[in-house]
């Protein structure tokens, strides 16, 4: 092997890069362990909010550190937690949603509400559409309206109104309005995708993910972590909603927050007086309060003391002064900010302002003031972030002033000096309004808050006079970026839309605690029986194989961290499934070493040889299982790309070690002359000389192959396949109780009409945990059927729950030491359901033509890719065929869901795997024994392959059902697919592919190529 010394240091680099990559992550586990150590040592565990006060407690501490250096100064715990590997929602809990966000109320928004009858028969029929097409919306609206007789989108009815004003008007056609309305509604996505990712700032949850999926106004969130469920959900389905607000000056507010800070001082005074003599450790530090009286986290940090990195305290005393001392700096006098505080302190100073004995100090004509926080900023030389506060002026209804429905228009621009700001115009009524409030303003040297879902962006004083017209310019100290942002929260306020949930997962702490506990265990079995597996069969060699095997999952973590992909259970399965991809690997290899040495060649020119020799083989076999998986990862969505990204990471890092890493190995050890026999005496004699005629068995396997295959379609066809919410849409939960329980029962008692008509219970793991599954209420509003259904389920299931279980916490997913009740919930709509039913059969024809294609390359001939085909689609329809026989009465899911259409996907691999590695030793024996018959070079070409295949499915099948085993409840149907796939893809791969290539192939002998012409006789 050519340029060792560039292999060894590209391993050697590649391995320091990826423990680098994975030290982060070890350093952020090892502080988030320190901080729940000390959060249980301050917390009573008897307490009723044991859980919650933890929480607080942890998120204290991990805050108060967060800007801190940890490790000598290696790095600091925000930095480590944003480059650690990122674990997915069923490994660390949280919620993943799809929002849908109303192209038909965006429509009729920006028509100004229009109900001219053209454009809303328009609408009423791309309703209909969109519930079984696969197209847009907006699609389906410009279909339909140009197929009304004489409609025209540019009416003044319509499009050409104020709200269009300078974008189209009435001389416009429908085909060249129909771009603009396009454009526009990118804006608005835009807008929304903004306001939304603002929203999710506010959780305070790490390694959020917030997307756009293509045009359709469709947005992916996952926010792994998440525990407020309810919370998540109402802010990210509420609509944007921008207000303009008056507020007062620093100077007017100013006294009121010295009252409230002497009122707090003396409370807390009277609280510690009234306190028993303790410690002055954190543990006693956290006597439990009035909880009245106090916030939970002061009912923790009963001193409010700050935790710093190394568990020590402040010093600042904030029992005297509990606001002025948590300020950062005072505002100007004349200006809207009374002050400046973390982050950290909002909470803490929001209660401490809003206590209704401290709101009675104020003046009458304050009494309906609001406080509200700007937005956070991170300050370098502090190291956290800190934020503004504003007094509002509010009145009694809590209505602002003005809306931001008023705003036709705002962007990003520049002064004539160059200084950015930003633009913004409105229609008349808000013209009239904005005049009055600037005319306001300006009189009493006052600003205008502009304020987003609660938050000012921006407090601007108006210096040159009223503003009149409706357009005016917001100025600051902006950057373009910041300026560019505004002005979409600006044009977000106005959007008429909504966002409704389509698509929600929702796993609990806990459920995800038992995930990694349950891949760890399958991962650490599944390894350890392949490693002693291929130190068993191949003695030394085997070893290496295994060094070369620890250090591809090195390479594989290392690699998701650095990408910053999502670590998920099923991407440990892919994992996995990538130990027994380097192992087939590893025994292509070692195989043709053996055969080259049994031919009487030298060690030296039997490892050159069998290295050579195995290359062609494992590079088909992996490239087409590369090809189905980047397919899947295309098409796929959330845990199934993860799967499809820790499969193509693994093949890449599998080629490079098996190729590399173990070359480099036995090279090293034979170097000096010293003999290895890549076998151990007792394998030594195994598998060799196999003479099978396996062609004269082909018509036997023919019939067997079509009974199975037709009691499969005869399966199909009458019981068909039970399709999971995926596919059918509706929500599935998954409930834990406090006894064993009947899934029979619960299903007859939840199909009652008077509960939800049709519903699904099945076990699943243990006796007491059910999934259950219902489509009742699939087109209702989200938030009211999900109430209707949990309710439901809490009162006819209750009977199983212990006895003082309340409703609140049966629905509660966020609580880490969860025992019973809802522990996750799934929900689909009907329209995404379609769309992933569509999105699936793509992803399965797709990657059989490109396999056919690149098989068809490869080997020039169409009879080895009908062959290929042949057997994929009998292995399909058997495992297809498999569930349907079974699903009924197996004790685990059996759905057909997205991650059956990963193991599908998977299988294909697989059984193309094996079938390319048979025909690469087929061409490979018609170029070298040219004078055999054809029907003699296949039967030795299967019989020489026969221990790679026999030794890759026995090793492949040991990992999977090590992950069925042990793997958990929510991957055994998934692993199930697998392992009927890999036993039938080995089975295919010899009595179907090989044979059905044989049979179309048996008139031209098997010449690969073309005959030369018979010379032609002389007359």
């Amino acid at each position: 092997m050519q340029n060792k010394g560039l292999i060894r240091v590209f391993a050697i680099v590649f391995a320091l890069v990826s423990i680098y990559q994975l030290t982060y992550t070890f350093i952020t586990n090892k502080v988030e362990a320190d901080a729940e150590t000390y959060a249980n040592s301050i917390v009573n565990a008897d307490d009723p909010n044991a859980a919650a006060l933890r929480d607080d407690a942890t998120k204290s501490y991990l805050d108060s550190i967060s800007s801190k250096e940890v490790w000598a100064g290696y790095t600091t715990y925000a930095d480590a937690k944003n480059q650690e590997l990122q674990k997915g929602l069923d490994l660390k809990g949280g919620i993943n949603v799809i929002l849908q966000i109303s192209v038909k109320d965006l429509l009729i928004g920006m028509a100004d509400g229009s109900k001219d009858p053209d454009f809303r028969t328009a609408l009423e029929r791309a309703d209909e559409r969109v519930k079984d097409g696969q197209a847009d919306y907006f699609d389906y609206f410009i279909e339909e309206f140009n197929a009304i007789d004489g409609a025209q989108l540019g009416s003044p009815d319509i499009y050409s109104n104020q709200e269009m004003d300078g974008v189209i008007d009435f001389n416009m056609s429908n085909a060249e309005i129909e771009p603009l309305l396009r454009v526009k509604l990118k804006e608005y996505m835009v807008s929304a995708f903004e306001v939304l990712r603002k929203r999710i700032d506010q959780f305070g949850v790490t390694q959020p993910n917030i997307q756009q999926l293509g045009d359709s106004g469709r947005i992916l969130i996952e926010l792994p972590g998440a525990k407020d469920i309810k919370r998540v959900e109402e802010l990210l389905t509420g609509m944007a909603e921008l207000e303009f607000w008056h507020v007062y000056k620093a100077s007017e507010i100013s006294s009121y927050i010295m009252q409230a800070d002497a009122y707090w001082a003396e409370k807390l005074k009277a609280k510690s007086e009234l306190e028993t003599a303790v410690d002055a450790t954190a543990e006693d530090a956290a006597t439990a309060v009035d909880s009245t009286e106090t916030s939970g986290l002061d009912n923790i940090l009963g001193n409010d003391a700050v935790v710093d990195a190394e568990g020590e305290e402040d010093a600042v005393d904030y029992d005297q002064n509990p606001i002025l001392s948590r300020m950062l700096a005072p505002g100007n006098a004349t200006g809207p900010v009374i002050a400046t505080f973390k982050v950290s302190d909002k909470e803490t100073i929001l209660g401490y302002l809003n206590d209704a004995q401290v709101r009675s100090n104020l003046p009458a004509e304050m009494r309906h003031v609001k406080f509200a926080w700007g937005v956070p900023v991170l300050n370098d030389e502090l190291g956290y972030e800190i934020t503004d506060l504003y007094a509002i002026r509010s009145n009694r209804e809590g209505e602002a002033p003005l809306g931001g429905a008023v705003i036709t228009d705002a962007r990003q621009d520049f002064e004539l000096s160059g200084k950015v700001v930003v633009s913004m115009s409105m229609n008349s009524e808000g013209a009239k309004t904005w005049e009055d409030m600037t005319t306001e303003a300006y009189q009493n040297g006052t600003q205008i808050a502009v304020v987003l879902d609660n938050t000012v962006y921006s407090a601007p004083g108006i210096t040159n006079g009223p503003i009149t017209g409706g357009n005016s310019q917001i100025s600051g100290s902006f950057s373009v970026t910041e300026a560019e942002d505004l002005a979409n929260v600006l044009r977000a306020g106005k959007l008429p839309a909504g966002a409704e949930i389509i698509q929600k997962a929702v796993v609990g702490p806990s459920l995800g605690k038992e995930a990694i506990s349950s891949g760890l265990w399958s991962f650490g079995i599944a390894l350890l029986l392949v490693l002693v597996w291929m130190i068993f069969y191949y003695g030394r060699a085997g070893l290496y194989a295994d060094v070369a095997l620890v250090v591809n999952i090195l390479f594989i973590f290392g690699a998701l961290a650095s990408l910053k992909a999502v670590l998920t259970l099923p991407g440990i399965a892919g994992i996995v499934l990538t130990i027994g991809i380097s192992v087939d690997a590893n025994v292509l290899i070692f195989e043709r070493i053996r055969e080259e040495l049994a031919k009487g060649k030298s060690q030296a020119d039997s490892i050159k040889d069998g290295f050579n020799n195995a290359l062609s083989s494992i590079l088909d076999a992996n490239i087409t299982t590369f090809l189905t998986a980047l397919i899947l990862f295309v098409f796929g969505t959330g845990p199934i790309q993860g799967f499809a990204t820790t499969l193509m990471i693994g093949i890449l890092t599998s080629l490079f070690t098996a190729i590399f890493i173990t070359r480099l190995f036995i090279d090293g050890y034979g170097k000096n002359g010293k003999s290895l026999a890549f076998s151990t005496p007792i394998t030594k004699n195994w598998f060799r000389n196999v003479n099978i005629d396996f062609l004269k068995k082909r018509k036997v396997a023919y019939v067997v192959s079509a009974v199975i295959v037709l009691a499969s379609i005869v399966s199909l066809g009458t019981k068909g396949l039970n399709l999971g919410i995926d596919f059918a849409g509706g929500r599935t939960y998954t409930v834990r109780f406090e006894q064993p329980v009947n899934a029979t029962e619960v299903t007859k008692t939840l199909s009652a009409e008077d509960v939800f008509g049709s519903a699904e219970a099945k076990t699943y793991g243990s006796d007491n945990q059910l999934k259950i599954s219902t489509k009742y209420g699939i087109n209702g509003v989200d938030a009211e059927v999900t109430k209707d259904i949990e309710s439901k389920l809490f009162e006819n299931l209750k009977q199983y729950m212990p006895e003082d279980m309340d409703m609140a916490t049966f629905v509660d997913v966020s609580k880490e030491d969860k025992q019973y009740g809802i522990m996750s919930n799934f929900q689909v709509g009907p329209t995404i359901a379609d769309d992933i039913l569509t999105g699936s059969l793509y992803a399965i024809f797709g990657s059989l033509i490109v396999v056919f294609l690149y098989i068809l390359i490869r080997f020039s001939k169409w009879q080895f890719s009908l062959g290929a085909v042949a057997a994929v689609f009998h292995d399909v329809i058997i495992v297809l065929g498999v569930f349907s026989l079974t699903y009924d009465f197996l004790p685990f899911n059996m759905e057909i869901d997205q991650a059956f259409i990963a193991a599908i996907l998977t299988v294909i691999g697989y059984s193309l795997n094996d079938t390319v590695v048979v025909f690469d030793r087929i061409r490979e024996f018609i170029n070298e024994r040219t004078n055999w018959e054809f029907a003699r070079t296949v039967n030795a070409a299967i019989s020489s392959t026969i221990s790679r295949t026999l030794n890759t499915s026995l090793t492949t099948l040991i990992v999977l059902l090590a992950i069925f085993t042990f793997g958990g409840e929510s991957i055994q149907g998934f692993m199930l697919a697998l392992i009927i796939g890999v036993i039938v893809g080995t089975y295919s791969s010899v009595f179907i592919a090989t044979p059905v290539m044989f049979d179309t192939m048996s008139k031209s002998k098997g010449k690969l190529l073309p005959k030369e012409p018979k010379p032609v006789k002389e007359a």
